[in-house]
């Protein structure tokens, strides 16, 4: 049987291979890491047919260029780029052919950060603790692309969406972040909320994968010192000292000594993983109950595309 693999020509700013991430081992000291924009990394595979959990490449800011070494299906999604098989536009969210031989190319995203170039059979790197991702922080799973570099692969898994394109949302031209307060809201003076919900705050050019950083109000501390290490879970805002919040993503490391005033609610990750530096940020205090609205609604969004990326009627 012929090899099937992709030859990096341009691995770009910061190329990666991710899935759904490695959960289930937080207690060891690992992260999940994983697409940081995961209805984008989904969709990508759905359009390809394969099942979500495939490895992607997740690209950032000025896309990559791979070498087909074998006939292959590819869809990109995430933040809008241009698309080019051997220098000819090809479509963004839709399945693209490339014959062997060829050059696929993403260019420099139009908005947002990070696009998503799923193959139909997937990545097929080495997986470690049952994920492919590549998690920065720990340096578990696969570096980041090397020009020159050989990806292996997969045999496709089935038949590809019927679409001529995908709905997708876009990149925020501002993130609202719903928050739960706690655990550690009382370190804070009693203000601090309102400070945090009044805004002024925008991304920060020093957030990666592991966090999204903020510049704007420093938030007033009621109790100094650091905490005791303890848990730290996706979404968590933790505020270090200089009292910017900083949002943890997909890399983030499980234990930390600074406290957290509140917990983001999961539907504001995707849209954070697209926030270029100088975005809004805009923190909403809410409920428990009213964060499970939010994520209930945004499911319910999700949940609309993926019918629209199956529909044979949107052939």
């Amino acid at each position: 049987m012929t090899a099937r693999y992709l030859e990096v020509v341009r691995a770009g700013a910061l190329t990666t291979v991710q899935d759904l991430g490695r959960s289930g081992h937080a207690h060891l000291g690992v992260a999940r890491a994983g697409a940081l924009d995961e209805p984008a990394h989904r969709l990508a595979n759905r359009l390809v047919g394969n099942p979500e959990h495939a490895a992607t490449l997740e690209t950032t800011v000025n896309g990559c260029a791979v070498r087909a070494g074998c006939p292959l299906l590819a869809a990109v999604t995430g933040a809008p780029c241009p698309v080019r098989v051997d220098g000819r536009p090809a479509a963004w969210g839709a399945p693209v052919y490339v014959p062997s031989g060829a050059v696929l190319e993403l260019g420099r995203v139009t908005a947002g950060l990070r696009a998503y170039l799923a193959l139909a059979g997937g990545v097929r790197s080495t997986p470690v603790l049952g994920s492919r991702s590549t998690d920065l922080l720990s340096g578990l799973g696969p570096g980041p692309l090397r020009d020159g570099e050989r990806l292996p692969v997969g045999e496709p898994y089935g038949t590809p969406a019927a679409v001529d394109a995908a709905p997708c949302p876009g990149p925020p031209t501002e993130l609202v972040v719903p928050l739960i307060p706690g655990p550690r809201a009382d370190w804070f003076s009693p203000n601090a909320l309102r400070i945090l919900a009044a805004g002024g705050y925008t991304v920060s050019p020093a957030s990666n994968r592991i966090g999204l950083r903020t510049e704007g109000p420093a938030l007033p501390r009621a109790r100094d010192g650091e905490l005791p290490s303890e848990g730290m879970v996706l979404g968590a805002v933790q505020v270090p000292p200089d009292g910017r919040p900083v949002i943890f993503l997909a890399d983030h490391p499980t234990t930390g000594g600074y406290p957290v005033i509140g917990v983001a609610s999961q539907d504001s990750l995707a849209p954070a993983a697209q926030a270029a530096p100088g975005t809004p940020v805009r923190f909403v205090p809410v409920s428990r109950s009213g964060a499970r609205a939010a994520t209930a609604a945004t499911a319910a969004r999700c949940a609309a595309s993926s019918s629209a990326a199956g529909d044979p009627a949107a052939r």
